[in-house]
């Protein structure tokens, strides 16, 4: 009896351990595999080459340099002071040559001391793999691998370069962390263009030891990224370094607080050039006010002044209300409406003025002889006919657009101030449009930046487009001799090319505080198109408060015409007569 009880104990026994064989080996073969898999696989992502952005000509604007992940194996490192001193040394004189400034081989003991202090802490965790540093370049990687040290290693990335710096911060945008770590572009193409720019990334799965080091003869497997597009822009380097070289002069000569320029083919939208100061780095971003990264061409509203009235007046003309020889029969002193004094802002009176004598001494007294002409309705309809108040679509990350204030809302006074500019908001790239519109036998273009995307061999370009047309040819042919006449006659003609036919406008916009307007800060603009008779570029000089001078005709007006003078050469263009 006790063998045979002996038997049947043994053979539930084989029983229970085939029984829990099969669990393990069968039905829990996946999850077992995976839990191993997780103990010995180690996966990274592979970033993929962001695309470069190129200027018209083929030149590199961006592109990316070759930078090392700095990591380190605190198990496998011997001495985790001394190796955090020697990398410290060597990682902060890499950021002082990264940033291009002068190193004297004197370098802030308390930077060097506190990185050490962070190196140290990391390679003293009981982890198997630590990230120690980013963005580390070849020279710095280098003077660290003779060192030779213990538990210390890199991996290849890339990180973005700008090789002409500052030059078109605006219009690039840059390339940073969003709040999960990846990179990502902000601001301007970067930004607007990400999507194309950044690739789809890939992925590394290698097996590793104990002491997580690769084991030779492991798993390996690799997913490979692929490259982002690369941009073609419309912008021309030799241009935007004529508007950039102008701008920053004219910001130090009339003492402005900001400053920008607009440069576009008023043809196909295509802009050729765009800087605004203060500007920045954007491969030091971080290293400037947040302030400095909006463009300030398509994300700051001002109120035009002056320079709007070339659009009112082509709205009268094309609606046949007025004629460039129809006289002003309010125009011999102030005109007073609602308890208001709308005056000249020379308070010089000109009676029996025709419409382009309005043009030409810019009197508001005139324009709002034109704006009782074409009443709210119309006046309205054409403001949003030209695009004022709304979005551009131009292809930047941050352009923004003031609302156009309710007609219901609107009184007397808002369409009389409206015409010469005042009481309504609009962005500079809003005007530059507007005014190509002119140029442009009547058509509205939307603006773009970049002309074409390059996709693994495949190009698309992009394409003008027409987005209205407010005005006819006819219409926009006087108009265009109205502004040529407010250039050879008007305030600004000290500064005119001889030889050379350029229509434009000047503006001068008091700065509204607190409820009213400050008489002593000023928008000065100049805006304005050439040759006039077939233009090749519709140019816009906005400076904010100039403290030289107040006004358009003084500040704007001069640095518009430096940088027309150059690019007339540039394009090898004859003077006219």
């Amino acid at each position: 009896m006790r063998l045979k009880a002996a038997k049947i104990i043994y053979i539930i026994l084989l029983f229970g351990i085939i029984v829990r064989l099969f669990y393990w080996q069968i039905l829990r073969s996946d999850d077992l595999s995976a839990m191993a898999e997780q103990q010995h696989l180690v996966s990274f992502k592979l970033d993929a080459p962001r695309g470069s952005i190129l200027s018209s000509d083929g030149s590199i604007l961006v592109s990316n340099q070759p930078t090392f992940l700095l990591y380190g194996l605190p198990k496998v490192v011997k001495n985790p002071e001394d190796t955090a001193s020697k990398l410290a040394k060597i990682l902060v004189v890499g950021r002082y040559r990264d940033k291009n400034e002068e190193n004297t081989g004197e370098i802030n003991p308390q930077e060097v001391l506190d990185l050490k202090d962070e190196i140290s802490g990391k390679l003293s965790q009981d982890l198997y793999w630590v990230i120690l540093n980013k963005n580390i370049d070849l020279s710095t990687k280098n003077e660290i691998d003779n060192l030779h040290l213990d538990g210390i290693g890199f991996e290849a990335g890339t990180s973005r370069f700008y090789p002409e710096s500052s030059s078109a911060a605006h219009v690039l945008g840059f390339v940073g962390s969003d709040p999960v770590g990846n990179m990502t572009g902000y601001f301007g193409v970067e930004g607007f263009y990400n999507g194309y720019l950044k690739g789809i990334g890939g992925t590394v799965t290698e097996e590793k030891d104990a002491q997580g080091l690769p084991i030779l003869m492991g798993k390996f497997l690799k997913m490979d990224a692929k490259n982002g597009s690369d941009l073609v822009l419309n912008i021309d380097r030799s241009v935007q370094y004529v508007v950039e070289k102008n701008l920053k002069e004219g910001m130090q000569k009339y003492g402005a607080r900001s400053g920008s320029v607009i440069v576009m083919d008023p043809k196909t939208g295509g802009v050729i050039a765009m800087a605004g100061y203060p500007n920045y780095d954007p491969g030091h971003f971080d290293d400037f006010p947040k302030e400095n990264f909006k463009n300030p061409a398509v994300a700051e509203s001002y109120e035009p002044g002056s320079t709007f009235k070339a659009l009112v007046m082509s709205a009268a003309i094309n609606e046949k209300l007025v004629t460039p020889e129809t006289k002003c029969d309010i125009c011999a002193g102030p005109v007073e409406i609602s308890g208001y004094a709308i005056r000249t802002w020379n308070n010089k009176y000109n009676p029996d003025s025709t419409m382009t004598d309005v043009l030409v001494h810019s009197d508001n007294t005139g324009m709002v002889f034109v704006g009782r002409k074409l009443g709210l309705d119309k006046l309205y309809q054409y403001i949003q006919n030209f695009g004022i108040g709304s979005s551009t679509g131009i292809d930047l990350q941050d352009e923004e657009s003031p609302e156009l204030r309710p007609k219901k809302d609107w009184r007397e006074i808002d369409l009389a101030t409206a015409t010469f500019g005042q009481g309504l908001a609009t962005t500079p790239i809003q005007m530059v449009r507007a005014i190509g519109a002119i140029a442009n036998h009547g058509y509205l273009m939307e603006p773009h930046i970049v002309r074409s995307i390059r996709t693994d061999g495949r190009v698309t370009t992009i394409k003008p487009k027409i987005v209205g047309r407010p005005i006819t040819d006819e219409t926009a042919k006087t108009v265009t001799q109205m502004m040529v006449d407010a250039v050879e006659k008007g305030e600004a003609k000290v500064f005119s090319l001889k030889g050379f036919h350029i229509a434009g406008k000047t503006g001068t916009a008091q700065i509204p505080v607190a409820g009213h307007y400050d008489a002593s800060k000023t928008i000065a603009s100049f805006v304005g198109f050439a040759p006039a008779d077939d233009p090749r570029f519709v140019m816009l000089v906005r400076y904010d408060e100039p403290s030289s001078s107040i006004y358009g005709a003084e500040t704007a007006a001069p640095t518009f015409f430096a940088i027309a003078k150059e690019l007339l050469l540039y394009y090898n263009i004859a003077p006219s007569n």
